[in-house]
C-alpha cells in the first residue's frame, strides 16, 4: 500500500503560480512512475505531468512550458511548479503513484485560477 497526501492548491489570479506537492509513504520502492493529473468539472481527468523511476519525464499538451514536475527521493516528494496559469488550469488536481499492477490516488487539491 501507498499512501499520498496533496497539499499547495488554493486560489491564485491568472499568470500566478502554485506549487504542489505530493507526499509519499508505505511500499514506495513498488512505485514506476509519479504523475499529477487534474479534472475539472463536466471534464474528464487527464494527465498534467509525469515523471518515471528513470527520471523520464512527459507533460500533457495544454501545460507544456509551464508546469514542472520534480521529485526529492529524500522527502519521498513529488512536485508540480505551476507557472502562467490561466483561469482553464482551474481544477482538482490528484497525484498518482503508479506500479505494474495499477496505482494509487491521493485526496485531490483543488486549484482555482481567476481571470
Amino acid at each position: 500500500q501507498v499512501q499520498l497526501v496533496e497539499s499547495g492548491g488554493g486560489l491564485v489570479q491568472a499568470g500566478g503560480s502554485l506549487r504542489l506537492s505530493c507526499a509519499a509513504s508505505g511500499s514506495i520502492s513498488s512505485i514506476t512512475a509519479w504523475g499529477w493529473y487534474r479534472q475539472a468539472p463536466g471534464n474528464q481527468r487527464e494527465l498534467a505531468a509525469i515523471i518515471s523511476r528513470d527520471g523520464s519525464i512527459n507533460y500533457g499538451d495544454s501545460v507544456k512550458g509551464r508546469f514542472t514536475i520534480s521529485r526529492d527521493n529524500t522527502k519521498n516528494t513529488v512536485y508540480l511548479q505551476m507557472d502562467s496559469l490561466k483561469a482553464e488550469d482551474s481544477a482538482v488536481y490528484y497525484c498518482r503513484a503508479s506500479h505494474t499492477l495499477g496505482g494509487y490516488w491521493g485526496q485531490g487539491t483543488q486549484v482555482t485560477v481567476s481571470s
